[in-house]
């Protein structure tokens, strides 16, 4: 059909459906709560409980998870929208004006970023890129629409490669401001990229990630006739941590992946989340709940 009036595979969607949290440790869940909570806007899962033991943090579909143990630091940066960076502003003057003696010695950093983003760092080195909400990342609102790790010069194509034969995810290599990446599709709205850097690159920690998928027998068998899988949590998830030269077999990255199917108990899961811009010197009446989280993941 060379007179098709679309290009039909623009609406395809990859097995990895939904990208759903990022997993760091911290080591103290007040200040954890001061930049995640306080500053970003976010929301403290009222639901799942663990005292202070850890911490999920609702924004939009997708969770910040920071259980209570040292500091672990994600390689590479964490792409966030937010309804308005006006607000963001706002509420980090203020954090550094009341809670500034908080911050002081730690890693936290606040700046203006490109293309009308700011840039922020956690108290413990965790960078953040935050977006404002508009038609990029499919009209997200708030959420998660991608994580982006740093990755040895060369690394790229091959992790592209694992991801389209591995996992079934649409993954192309691009140039992302002069630098080579890949770039994995997930769901309608979000991403996994793998960018190459001159830089040094940390020692592996621990952190993770945790992505649903549609199809997830066939890249368990793949995985483990691999040798891949590091752990075998229940029928319903596994993990793995390597990325690999499927030719070689050579390591190409380390991050761990929590892997879930579709019919885990918490896919699909209404988070609650809060009107940020909402306080008590300009309170407005039925406007507490922040209303309209679609796209960016399982919609």
């Amino acid at each position: 059909m060379a007179d098709a009036p679309y290009d039909r595979s623009t609406q395809d969607v990859g097995n990895i459906v939904a990208l759903e949290h990022v997993n760091v440790t911290v080591p103290d869940q007040e200040l954890a709560a001061l930049f995640y909570v306080t500053g970003l806007g976010f929301t403290r899962d009222p639901y799942i409980d663990f005292g202070t033991a850890n911490m999920w943090v609702n924004l939009g579909s997708q969770q910040f998870h920071l259980p209570k143990r040292e500091a672990q630091v994600l390689r590479g940066t964490i792409g966030v929208v937010v309804p308005s960076l006006a607000e963001l502003r706002k509420r980090l003057q203020r954090l550094e004006k009341h809670d500034g003696a908080r911050l002081a010695g730690t890693r936290y950093t606040c700046a203006e970023g490109e293309g009308g983003t700011v840039t922020l760092t956690c108290p413990w080195g965790n960078r953040l890129r935050v977006h404002e909400a508009g038609q990029d990342f499919g009209g997200l609102r708030l959420g998660l629409p991608y994580v982006e790790f740093d990755v040895s010069p060369g690394a790229a194509p091959g992790i592209a490669r694992f991801y389209r034969e591995v996992l079934d995810a649409p993954a192309t290599t691009l140039d992302l401001g002069g630098r080579a990446a890949a770039d994995v599709r997930v769901g309608t709205a979000q991403a996994l990229r793998f960018v190459e850097t001159d830089g040094p690159i940390a020692p592996y920690d621990g952190h993770h990630i945790a992505v649903y998928l549609a199809n997830f027998s066939r890249p368990y068998r793949v995985l483990a006739e691999r040798g891949l899988i590091s752990m075998e949590t229940n029928e319903s998830e596994y993990r793995f941590q390597d990325i690999v030269d499927l030719d070689r077999g050579a390591v190409l990255f380390t991050i761990e992946h929590e892997v879930r199917s579709m019919r885990h108990p918490m896919f699909g899961r209404e988070l609650v989340n809060r009107n940020a811009a909402q306080n008590i010197f300009r309170y407005q009446s039925g406007a507490d709940a922040f209303v309209g989280v679609t796209h960016g993941g399982r919609g």
